[in-house]
């Protein structure tokens, strides 16, 4: 199954203002020949709970304003692992040692790298 133009572009999107607002360890994941319910993965690490909810603001307020989506948030007050939801991109931010705990990257190791920034 091929990946939809858009949803690279959105993904790409997401990661730069994640670069932007100094998240970490960011990683785009194509998943679509392995997954039905989404197509990317973008991965980041937030050093802090502060800026957890600040990349989730960041997100979600920059997204919307360039592209009109607005995403499903899960955990929004969780510190360690947030959810947000564009359907064919689904973002996760995860604390250090949320992130180590879950290992996502190894769930889904048959997954492509789009993008890696450390």
């Amino acid at each position: 199954k091929e990946v939809k133009t858009g949803t690279i572009e959105l993904s790409r999107k997401i990661a730069n203002v994640l670069e932007e607002k100094l998240a970490e360890n960011i990683l785009i994941l194509d998943i679509s020949d392995i997954s039905d319910f989404t197509d990317c993965f973008v991965i980041a690490t937030a050093s802090s709970p502060r800026l957890l909810r600040s990349l989730i603001k960041a997100i979600d307020e920059e997204i919307k304003e360039q592209t009109g989506y607005n995403p499903i948030i899960e955990g929004a007050n969780n510190e360690d692992w947030v959810v947000m939801d564009y359907a064919y991109v689904v973002v996760h931010l995860f604390s250090e040692d949320a992130r180590n705990y879950y290992d996502i990257e190894e769930l889904w190791e048959a997954g492509k790298v789009v993008l890696s920034l450390q």
